[in-house]
């Protein structure tokens, strides 16, 4: 069955001496195996598109469970900007990305967790940064794996009025009445974690965050995510690094 599908190509796998097998995170049927015959030639009209992190429109002979065969892509975005990023943090970020929609959607299917990577993608494409798009991916994300922290209230008394800060062992806002020894954020982490949740990622159009805010956020989402979900704290480690965090 010769089907169009919108997605971008989470990795590439050697198939013989000419071929690949690529697999596309996609809207219509989520992550699924593609063979790219002959992509490795030089004269092959796949050979560019044959490639991680190629968004596009793939045409593709489907099989619903199996291997399919991809016919021809049309390039939507080249993502010029990532692969030209000479800190590696842009296409690093967009690789744990692919990564992380992938795991998710292991969880729970949904176009939502689709339209929410390619957001955060595009994002920083155009030159956001890139651990910020992340951390607001992840929030968003724990709402599907379904662990997503108490961010309106108290998680152990659910009173709003008093919040003190943040903690990943106990699931989220802590008040005065409840703390004992967690560490203390900023009153601005508290308030600018709800805000990175509510936010819609492709309307965003300035993100004017300090590197404390930031790091508090970050290491509240890696230690959540850790305790709670267990999904890939080894490669976060690495693009911490990159961004001095």
């Amino acid at each position: 069955m010769l089907t169009q599908v919108e997605g971008i190509v989470l990795s590439e796998t050697p198939y013989s001496e000419s071929s690949k097998i690529l697999n596309i995170i996609t809207k219509e049927y989520g992550v699924i195996g593609v063979l790219s015959k002959g992509c490795k030639s030089l004269k092959s009209p796949l050979r560019s598109a044959s490639t991680k992190l190629t968004f596009g429109q793939f045409n593709i002979k489907y099989k619903e469970g199996k291997l399919s065969t991809l016919i021809s892509v049309d390039i939507i975005n080249n993502l010029k900007n990532i692969k030209n990023d000479l800190s590696l943090k842009s296409i690093s970020y967009s690789y744990f990305i692919l990564e992380l929609a992938e795991q998710v959607m292991k969880h729970n299917y949904s176009h939502e967790i689709y339209d929410l990577m390619l957001n955060a993608i595009l994002k920083i494409n155009e030159g956001f940064d890139p651990l910020v798009i992340t951390n607001i991916l992840e929030l968003k994300y724990l709402e599907y794996l379904g662990v997503m922290p108490i961010l309106d209230c108290c998680c152990v008394c659910g009173d709003k009025t008093s919040i003190a800060t943040l903690s990943s062992s106990r699931g989220g806002f802590i008040c005065n009445k409840c703390k004992q020894n967690e560490k203390m954020v900023d009153k601005k982490t508290i308030k600018l974690i709800r805000m990175l949740y509510y936010v819609d990622i492709s309307k965003i159009t300035n993100l004017d965050i300090s590197l404390k805010l930031k790091t508090e956020i970050n290491v509240f989402l890696d230690e959540y995510y850790e305790k709670y979900t267990g999904l890939y704290l080894k490669s976060k480690k690495f693009l911490n690094e990159l961004s001095e965090i």
